[in-house]
């Protein structure tokens, strides 16, 4: 089982939750450049953005069994 966003409390869980972490700050900082962009009028540069995830593994997840 696979979670999505790595809250904190996924680590605490039995068991442990593999997520997908997301870096919620750098999603922040570009949200906040992007409207003060548009507050002052300019012309958005891109239409959209991707930054990059990690996988968290933890205890959820097992490789497969070898037959």
């Amino acid at each position: 089982m696979v979670g999505f966003d790595d809250v904190p409390a996924v680590a605490w869980m039995d068991p442990p939750l593999t997520t997908v972490h997301q870096p919620l700050a750098e999603m922040a900082t570009a949200a906040t450049e992007l409207a003060l962009a548009l507050g002052r009028g300019e012309e958005v540069p891109q239409v959209g953005l991707e930054i990059a995830t990690t996988l968290t593994v933890r205890e959820s997840t097992a490789p497969p069994k070898e037959e």
